[in-house]
């Protein structure tokens, strides 16, 4: 397969643009798997997988058949998968399960069957008052919450995410908690 890529770059080079089509065809599952095994998110894979292949028709003439053809490629699509996900870390997605402004998670819209109708309202209010109460925090006391408790982050990283030092996350947390059970304490009665 290495030597009908190699000649399939070289056709590129001489202006064949239908030739990228072949390395598309050859390479384009494999490309989306790895990456989709990277990133964890297909869209995001589907999209790093097209991009590979725009990178490796810019570099048609620049390339050099020095090793592995497929070395070449997936070093492409691993260095495009590693900036993605250095920009996911700089720019995190925070979700409370799962949960937008408009829609609870998906766990609570589908009810188990054997559970009890009142213990699933229940579950469903106190989560609706749990996930207010941190929508209602300052802004840096939920981000750290958010980053800590649903996103299962260290305290270093959310401090990098923060750009903060670790203490302050620690700080951070240890008020947010103290305003969460003030807060949950009085509505939901626990303690």
């Amino acid at each position: 397969m290495s030597e009908e890529d190699v000649l399939a770059m070289r056709r590129l080079h001489e202006g064949d643009d239908l030739a990228l089509n072949g390395i598309m065809d050859r390479w384009q599952r494999r490309v989306t798997s790895f990456l989709l095994r990277l990133t964890g998110n297909e869209s995001v894979a589907i999209d790093l997988a097209q991009e590979t292949f725009v990178r490796v028709y810019q570099s048609r003439d620049r390339y050099q058949p020095r090793g592995e053809f497929s070395t070449w490629l997936f070093a492409i699509a691993a260095n495009l998968g590693r900036q993605h996900l250095r920009w996911r870390q700089r720019h995190p997605a925070i979700s409370l399960d799962g949960a937008t402004a408009d829609e609870c998670p998906l766990a609570e819209r589908v009810p188990d069957p054997r559970a009890d109708p009142s213990a699933v309202a229940e579950a469903k209010e106190r989560s609706r008052l749990v996930r207010e109460a941190v929508h209602g925090l300052p802004a840096d006391l939920r981000e750290a919450v958010i980053l800590a408790e649903y996103e299962k982050l260290p305290q270093a990283e959310i401090a990098a995410i923060c750009g903060c030092t670790a203490k302050a996350v620690e700080t951070r947390l240890y008020r947010a908690r103290a305003i969460l059970r003030d807060r949950l304490e009085n509505v939901l009665g626990c303690g």
